[in-house]
This record gives C-alpha cells, sequence and structure tokens, in this order.
C-alpha cells in the first residue's frame, strides 16, 4: 500500500483534446478510459462540459447522461472528473451528483472573473461535486492577488485548489514561493493541484521539485498525460511521473497499460499533429505570454526564432494574459515593416572601430559641466565620438546614433559633418543611408528598452567592442536640468522608474561590455 497522499489526474481526454478537436472517436475515448482505471491512476478527466453539440466520438459534453456511455462498469478505485470553464457551460444543465458518472469537477477562471468563478465552484458543490478551483495563470498573480484569492476560496471550501502554469513559465523558485504561499494560507483540508506544462521543458524536473517540496500531511494531486498529449508544447508525461512516483513514494501505478494507450492512440496522433517542445513556446514562456501570441507568430511561416522573441519581448505588460488577435497583427506588421539587412553596414562599423577607443556623448547636463575632463579625455586618446540622439557643438562627433523621430527631426537642422546612423523605426521620416535594425538592438530578454545610449551599447557590443567611454549619460534628477538644452527637456516626463530599469540594462550590459563613465552619473555601478 502506498505511504503516499499524492495522487494522479490523467488529463490526457481534456488537455489533448486541444491537438485534435477532441475528436478522439468513441470507441478511443472507452479504450484510454480503460486503460486508465487498468493502469490504476487516481482520477481520470473524460473531457470538457460544454454547451456544446452532442457528439459521441468527442470527448465533450452537455451534462452527466451524455458521459455515462463511455465509463467502464469496473472503474477499481479511480475517480472520473470533467473539466468546465464558468463562462463556457451553464451550471444548470449539469445534474446533482449521483454516484453513477463524474464525482469531480473542475473550475477554471480568469484573475478578471474571480467572483464569477467562485459563483460557479459555488453552485456545482451545492449539486454534490468534489470541485477543483483551478485560478488560469497563477505566475501572473502577485503574491498579494494570492493570498486575497486564497481568503476567498477558505471561506468557499472547494475539495482542491491548483496552481496552473498555464502559460509554462515557472522555474523551480517559482514553484516554491507560490506552493508556499498556497501551503501555509490555504485551509489544510483542502487538496492542492499541480498542473504543469512543457514550454521550458521543466515539467517532469518541477514534478519531483514538488513531490520533494511537499508538506508531508497535505492531501495533494498532480496533472499528466499520455506521452505529455496536449496543447504544444504539451503536459508532464503521465508515463513517466508513474514510473517515478512507484521509484521513490512507494505507489503501484502500472504503467504498462498507459503505454498501450500510447501505442494505440496517442503516437500516431502526434505524428499527425506533433506536441513537445518547441523555441516559439519557451519564449511566449519567458515572457509569461499567452501561448496564442507564439502560434501567432509561428503560423506566419516567415519568422526566424530571434525575431519571434524580439516580437514577444515588445508585448505590453496589459496584453500578456488575454490574447489579442489585432494587437499582435499589428505588432507584427510594425515589425515587418521596419526589418532591415544591416549586415553590410554592421561589417563596415567594425572595421572602422576595430582597435579604436570609442566615446559616447549623451545630451546629459554634464558634458557642459565637466568639460575640461572630457577634453582633455579626447586630446589624449583620440576616440570615436559618437554622440546619442544629439548633435554635439562643444565637441563635435563623427557619428551620431539616432533611434528617436523628435530628435531626428531636430537634427536636421544642427547635424554637422558626420555619419548619421539611424535605427529603423525612423524609415517612415527619413531616407538616410545608414539603417539599422531597432529590433534587433530595442528589444531582448528583458523587454523593451528603447533608451539611446543603452541601444548603442548593445550596437557595440555586436562590433565586437569591449570598452566604451560614456560622458552626459547622467540618469533623471526630478529637480531638472538633466540635458544640455531645454528642448530636450520638454519631451520627457522620465524619473525614478526610468532609473530603476536602465540601471538594470546597464548591470546586464557591463557583463558583456566594460563602461567606463567620464561624468557622473546615477549609472555608475
Amino acid at each position: 500500500m502506498s505511504m503516499t497522499n499524492i495522487k494522479l489526474l490523467d488529463c490526457t481526454l481534456r488537455d489533448g483534446g486541444y491537438i485534435n478537436d477532441w475528436n478522439f472517436g468513441y470507441h478511443t475515448i472507452k479504450s484510454i478510459i480503460r486503460q486508465l482505471v487498468d493502469s490504476q491512476v487516481d482520477y481520470v478527466e473524460i473531457g470538457f462540459l460544454r454547451n456544446c453539440e452532442y457528439n459521441k466520438d468527442k470527448a465533450l459534453y452537455n451534462n452527466c447522461q451524455e458521459i455515462l456511455p463511455v465509463l467502464p462498469e469496473k472503474k477499481g478505485n479511480t475517480i472520473f472528473s470533467a473539466m468546465a470553464l464558468h463562462n463556457k457551460y451553464d451550471i444548470d444543465k449539469l445534474e446533482n451528483y449521483d454516484g453513477r458518472t463524474i464525482e469531480a469537477l473542475r473550475v477554471t477562471f480568469h484573475d478578471y472573473d474571480i467572483d464569477e468563478g467562485l459563483a460557479f465552484i459555488k453552485r456545482a458543490k451545492e449539486k454534490g461535486y468534489k470541485v477543483f478551483c483551478n485560478p488560469i495563470n497563477i505566475m501572473g498573480y502577485s503574491d498579494e492577488m494570492i493570498l486575497e484569492l486564497l481568503a476567498k476560496v477558505n471561506r468557499l471550501q472547494p475539495y482542491a485548489f491548483s496552481i496552473v502554469d498555464t502559460f509554462g513559465s515557472m522555474m523551480k523558485s517559482d514553484l516554491l514561493r507560490i506552493y508556499s504561499l498556497v501551503e501555509h494560507n490555504l485551509d489544510k483540508s483542502i487538496v492542492i493541484g499541480l498542473h504543469l506544462h512543457e514550454n521550458l521543458a521543466l515539467s517532469y524536473s518541477l514534478a519531483q521539485e514538488f513531490v520533494t517540496m511537499k508538506a508531508s500531511e497535505r492531501k495533494s494531486v498532480i496533472d499528466a498525460s499520455m506521452l505529455g498529449m496536449g496543447r504544444t508544447p504539451g503536459n508532464l508525461c503521465m508515463e513517466l511521473i508513474m514510473d517515478y512516483m512507484n521509484r521513490t513514494q512507494g505507489t503501484v501505478y502500472d504503467v504498462n497499460p498507459v503505454l498501450d494507450g500510447i501505442d494505440d492512440h496517442i503516437a500516431r496522433l502526434k505524428q499527425l499533429e506533433p506536441w513537445g517542445y518547441s523555441t516559439a513556446y519557451a519564449l511566449s514562456a519567458k515572457f509569461n505570454l499567452h501561448r496564442n501570441y507564439a502560434e501567432f507568430l509561428l503560423g506566419k511561416g516567415r519568422l526566424r526564432a530571434k525575431q519571434i522573441n524580439q516580437i514577444l519581448a515588445s508585448i505590453d505588460e496589459k496584453k500578456k494574459t488575454a490574447y489579442d488577435e489585432a494587437y499582435i497583427e499589428e505588432l507584427y506588421q510594425k515589425f515587418q515593416n521596419h526589418e532591415v539587412n544591416d549586415e553590410e553596414l554592421l561589417s563596415r562599423l567594425q572595421k572602422v572601430f576595430e582597435g579604436r577607443k570609442i566615446l559616447i556623448l549623451a545630451p546629459g547636463s554634464s558634458i557642459l559641466k565637466e568639460k575640461l575632463e572630457i577634453q582633455e579625455f579626447i586630446r589624449r586618446e583620440n576616440p570615436i565620438i559618437v554622440s546619442a540622439n544629439f548633435a554635439s557643438k562643444d565637441y563635435g562627433q563623427d557619428y551620431i546614433f539616432c533611434s528617436n523621430a523628435m530628435r531626428y527631426a531636430a537634427l536636421e537642422e544642427e547635424r554637422q559633418e558626420c555619419i548619421l546612423l539611424v535605427t529603423s523605426n525612423l524609415m517612415d521620416v527619413c531616407e538616410e543611408p545608414n539603417i539599422l535594425n531597432y529590433s534587433e538592438l530595442c528589444f531582448d530578454e528583458k523587454g523593451n528598452c528603447d533608451n539611446c545610449v543603452i541601444m548603442l551599447m548593445k550596437l557595440l557590443i555586436k562590433l565586437g567592442q569591449a570598452e566604451v567611454y560614456v560622458a552626459g549619460f547622467d540618469g533623471y534628477h526630478e529637480e531638472g536640468g538633466n540635458y544640455v538644452t531645454s528642448y530636450m527637456a520638454s519631451q520627457h516626463t522620465k524619473g525614478l522608474e526610468e532609473n530603476i530599469k536602465n540601471r538594470r540594462y546597464i548591470e546586464d550590459i557591463q557583463k558583456q561590455l566594460t563602461v567606463v563613465f567620464l561624468t557622473d552619473s546615477l549609472y555608475n555601478i
């Protein structure tokens, strides 16, 4: 007899249904359920309860009466369950629990309709079901939001509360943080569930971490599916977690019926509609985005993973959770319109810059206050001078790097005899010959940073530079006087938040490029 209170729930017919529109076929549905019961799995999720036109070949049902024909006469100790999205199923269709079909119901909701989801759970509980509370994308919740939700759940007393990593962005530290919050604030009588996705190829290792970190008294349920079948990139593999539980927790799951089910039914589906790790879904997880954004960009069929990364990095924080196709289409078109091949220009710059010291002149007021020190550096080192979004009358420059449309308009009147380098987001307002890819310099793993000096530092890294000298990159002071000329200040309302963001980027940049500040700067770490 098993010494663990961790149970396994198979969601092949429900989550796997995203692959084939739940059209497994009537006999396949019955066979998969039979094989899972034979494996002695603790829960089998037979599909969705949904407002739909019933088709016996699909794992979608309007009520429990439609579920009854696919269930085996002998179910052993297996509990049958279904899932319902509170806004896609009329709870009045659900019969009172009678012990003949499903015993458990799993209910999902978003962070913007929590109360509606909990009201649905209350109704299902009143009908006699073991109800799982499955909040979508718990990685998108702040700690405070999680605590507020747990307080509501405790008042409601459902059967279980699940940690659902909807976008597959969870790492070990995230799991530890969220589990700790849930364990210490969820009523001890409520089961904790775990549902993982394979975006970062971490589901199996995270499941093992969960088994290790879980409090011994707490009852828990881990979701998995045969061969990890589920909406790409898929889920935790049932055959793997069963074997792991048998080895480490004293369980006696029979993995062979699951392996038979994979051979009989699941492997061929994977050949038709493959799921599993892919770089695009890993990127969507990295930014904790709705997976449809990655699917949309993959569907374009003309983007490399690097370009998908750049577009996903530009998605606004408020747009991440709820998919907006018109929004991602707009970002895609904007990206395509501004994409240029700058390899030849980069090659030329690399040759010119090689072996030379580089001085970035930013438009901070310190370049006036510390003029003598800067002039002495220029006299002594004879650097290539690149000014950032402005033309310096005091020092001159060899290049002006411009990434801002308003700054470009001002430069048209002030530019001197020097080479102008512009980023491709300005192609609509200029006809300069030296254009650099905006997205390559603006977007990265941390998101969007369009600060001109930081973009210029990224350019120098691309050119193979190991060191750069900087003057005038002062940071934003609340008392004003941030710029060499007053017209620049009128275009900005930046302050402390921008300083924190830029400092974080500088810390990363200094891992690849030595940054020497010639003037006082809030970013001089």
